[in-house]
């Protein structure tokens, strides 16, 4: 039986106003997933955060918190990070009561490090050099059992553009919430350096990743074939560079997978938290 009610999203945008394939591909995949798991619909509102100070109340059922340019320590003292600093302890102390409405949340890239900043999970510094391209993701043990990983492989290919990283979890920390790191950076045998973690699971209705799941391939291909974009990625990263990233666009067998299934199935999963007389049904 279809709920009347439409499920309501909150996209907030960590962009800062700058021009961005991040939110085409969410805006992209919920307007695909409107109707699509359990008849249900989606009623979505966009909260520019950095760019105006604009942040949710705690009236909607999914909240997806975006990437975004520069440090995650350039917000210390801001006005708009205080709001998103105090949004991520309602959204926690309301999913710890007991008989209440869960709020489900994705947070990702620039909105990840600042979770673990906020939470105090692990250390958060500058990398070496920029990672920038499709890389492997590998997936721990706790990971192998959390549903946001069904339907890709171990390790599964994911957009990867950051100049920061998660590094040192503090397992105490981890423990005290319940959280679980479900995925770390791949393997650098000839860099002796820590792997970053790439993926943590606060909590049953919250999870917060590193990369870019919403990365859309087919978009992105034609985005970055741009000449300008195009010869910009070559004069900063290379010409092997961008054309390992064109190649991780264009073959099936790497970014799809990660597009297809990572963020339908958190829809698809929260939608049944929320509305679990409609998955009843099915």
């Amino acid at each position: 039986m279809k709920n009347d009610h439409p499920v309501r999203v909150a996209i907030i945008d960590l962009y800062n106003g700058i021009p961005n394939e991040g939110m085409r591909c969410i805006r992209q995949i919920l307007g695909d997933a409107d109707g699509r798991f359990y008849d249900q619909r989606l009623h979505v509102d966009e909260f520019d955060t950095r760019a105006k100070n604009e942040m949710p109340g705690l009236d909607y059922d999914i909240y997806l918190s975006t990437g975004g340019p520069g440090s995650p320590f350039d917000s210390e003292g801001s006005e708009w990070e205080r709001k998103y600093f105090n949004w991520l302890d309602r959204i926690w102390e309301k999913n710890d009561a007991p008989d209440t409405e869960i709020k489900c949340v994705m947070a990702i890239c620039h909105s990840y490090q600042m979770v673990a900043r906020h939470f105090k999970l692990a250390e958060v510094t500058e990398r070496m050099s920029e990672s920038f391209g499709i890389h492997p993701v590998h997936i721990t043990d706790d990971g192998r059992n959390d549903p946001i990983f069904t339907g890709l492989k171990d390790p599964f290919y994911a957009a990867d553009f950051r100049e920061w990283q998660v590094l040192q979890p503090r397992q105490d920390v981890l423990d005290s919430m319940g959280a679980r790191i479900l995925a770390i950076e791949k393997e650098r045998p000839h860099v002796d350096l820590e792997r970053a973690v790439m993926a943590i699971r606060l909590s049953k209705q919250m999870i917060a990743l590193q990369f870019h799941p919403e990365a859309d391939p087919e978009g992105m291909a034609v985005h970055f074939s741009k000449p300008e974009l195009r010869e910009k990625i070559i004069d900063r990263h290379g010409e092997d560079k961008y054309l390992s990233l064109m190649q991780g666009l264009t073959d099936p067998e790497y970014l799809l997978p990660t597009y297809q299934n990572m963020i339908p199935g958190f829809l698809k999963r929260s939608i049944a938290q929320l509305r679990p007389e409609l998955a009843v049904t099915v």
